[in-house]
């Protein structure tokens, strides 16, 4: 298989897997498994959530197919496990450590776009309840938040001033 037709299999299923975040967001975690993904919306002490094990959901799938891929010789297998992972990495860096902070690498990103996905998942994060949720993507959103942002970003050069 060309490294071309490994790049597209990889970069297509890293964006099938937003709208495959976005529904599983939407309808499982905010639906029959909001007890797991509550203490993200209504934070406990600790460094762990129960939230945590989402990960799960995308990792044992990444891992099967690029190890069954490899031992059945299917690269397909292997470049979709890879395009699993490479989302589960950009949603690690975006979402633990870009929006929460959970660790202090990327505090001063100045991007319009960063700072959309961050005041579109703090809109998403001011409903604390599994009903009336909003934005429930990571890495496509909707241009209302970059507007929005824009518009803080405003008000808050305003108020410094």
């Amino acid at each position: 298989m060309s490294t071309l037709y490994w790049m597209l299999i990889i970069a297509a299923t890293f964006f099938f897997m937003e709208f495959v975040a976005w529904f599983t967001h939407k309808f499982v975690m905010h639906g029959f498994l909001w007890n797991v993904h509550k203490d993200h919306h209504v934070k406990d002490p600790g460094f762990f959530e129960k939230n945590d094990l989402f990960f799960l959901i995308f990792a044992v799938p990444s891992w099967l197919c690029i190890m069954l891929g490899m031992i059945n010789q299917l690269p397909v297998a292997v470049a979709v496990g890879f395009g699993i992972a490479a989302y589960g990495l950009a949603y690690f860096i975006v979402h633990e450590v870009f929006i929460h902070q959970r660790f202090s690498w990327f505090k001063n990103a100045n991007s319009s776009y960063l700072k959309a996905i961050r005041f579109a998942h703090k809109m998403h994060h001011k409903h604390l309840g599994k009903e009336q949720g909003e934005s429930f993507g990571m890495l496509i959103i909707h241009p209302r938040y970059f507007k929005a942002s824009q518009h803080s970003k405003k008000q808050s050069l305003k108020k410094s001033l």
